[in-house]
């Protein structure tokens, strides 16, 4: 059997550039290059050097030192993208969000809230349309095709949302350019439904939200007491209700379903290079000079297992190796199941760790924390005032 390379108690020095590890996603960092010999150290130590061989080279510590790296930058990413996908939704896929303190905001909840806005008809983020159609006085039903024909949707599918008549303005009615007349008292009156039996209107110096309040109860009186147009549609055919009086336009408004129902509708340009969901909101790999000692402490812990994994799979290739008189069986497959057990703890709690650390986590402990001081207090004895 060929001999093995051992471990020969140093390293390497690791510059940019140099190979020195599989990726060389941190060897440019100055701390990487300062600890990776260090790290190699401590791990041949902990692995029983100089008491015992370690057939294993500076690369491959390096490498292991590298993958732990990444690996604990992954875990952390994975729970800040989990914690703050809804705000980061939406956002430009060139936006670098590592080591950065992302806020919660309020982006993807508006933009639901303008779904149901347009719904509503109280706003929304799809164009709401205008067309017309012509009525006949006592006829209730009307062709569906003969309504496409007043809007030019090239064939789209629409959905009527209300259907109306124009009616005079509210603010027209209030300021009537005939108000100080006789005539231009009743018209206005009218509009209230109260005829020749209203006393006069007189006019006064009166503040602007007297004059929004009149014009809102203007607005309210034509959608409650004058009987506003309702409708359905039935085997694509248009039934209005009540009955026209007369022969006019009837007005609708309209929605394109397409426009309402795309689900890859973008605020950003159109542009379609937004973060959509886990997999393309950039996380880089985190740089270690900016890792805290707690941080560290854990890569270190994790890529002496990845070490212990390696050389356990290095001395499982021969289960025993003959010297005189006997054979020696080697520990590779217990080096292996001890290293799958401490990565598996490891990760473990670093997992438990950020889930306490969690926004959910840290406003509950926060509550919590609120309601004991709150009660505590409460027990608290007024001071007596002694005069």
């Amino acid at each position: 059997m060929a001999q093995q390379p051992i471990w020969p108690g140093s390293g390497s020095a690791v510059t940019t550039g140099s190979n020195s590890t599989p990726f060389g996603v941190y060897d440019a960092d100055s701390e990487f290059q300062t600890e990776a010999p260090q790290f190699a150290k401590w791990c041949a130590q902990r692995l029983g050097y100089p008491i015992m061989a370690v057939e294993l080279q500076d690369t491959q510590f390096y490498a292991c030192f590298e993958e732990s790296i990444s690996e604990y930058s992954a875990q952390i990413n994975q729970y800040n993208i989990k914690d703050n996908l809804l705000s980061l939704q939406g956002q430009p896929t060139s936006s670098n969000f590592t080591h950065k303190r992302l806020a919660r905001t309020m982006g993807e909840t508006i933009k639901l809230s303008k779904q149901y806005g347009t719904e509503a008809g109280v706003g929304g983020d799809v164009d709401l349309k205008k067309g017309s159609i012509s009525v006949t006085s006592g006829s209730q039903e009307y062709d569906l095709n003969a309504l496409y024909a007043n809007v030019s949707e090239s064939g789209n599918a629409i959905e009527i949302k209300r259907v109306y008549y124009e009616a005079t303005p509210a603010i027209q009615r209030f300021f009537d350019p005939y108000a100080t007349t006789g005539y231009g008292t009743i018209n206005m009156v009218e509009g209230f439904g109260f005829g020749d039996y209203s006393p006069a209107v007189s006019f006064t110096l009166m503040p602007l939200f007297e004059d929004l309040l009149r014009v809102q109860a203007i607005e309210l009186n034509d959608s409650i007491r004058k009987s506003a147009y309702s409708f359905t549609l039935t085997n694509n055919k248009l039934r209005v209700f009540p009955d026209p009086e007369e022969d006019r336009k009837l007005f609708f408004d309209y929605v394109v379903t397409s426009d309402r129902d795309n689900p890859l509708q973008t605020e950003y340009s159109g542009s379609a290079d937004v973060v959509s969901d886990f997999s393309n909101a950039r996380f880089d790999f985190m740089t270690y000079s900016k890792i805290n000692d707690v941080g560290k402490q854990w890569i270190r812990k994790y890529g002496l297992a990845l070490a212990k994994e390696l050389l356990g799979i290095i001395r499982s290739k021969y289960g025993s190796i003959p010297i005189p008189n006997a054979d020696t069986t080697l520990d590779g497959d217990t080096l292996r199941s001890e290293a799958a057990t401490e990565k598996e703890v490891l990760v473990t709690q670093l997992r438990e760790m950020l889930d306490q650390t969690s926004r959910k986590a840290l406003l509950e402990a926060d509550k919590d924390e609120a309601e004991f001081l709150q009660e505590k207090l409460q027990k608290v004895p007024y001071p007596i005032y002694i005069g």
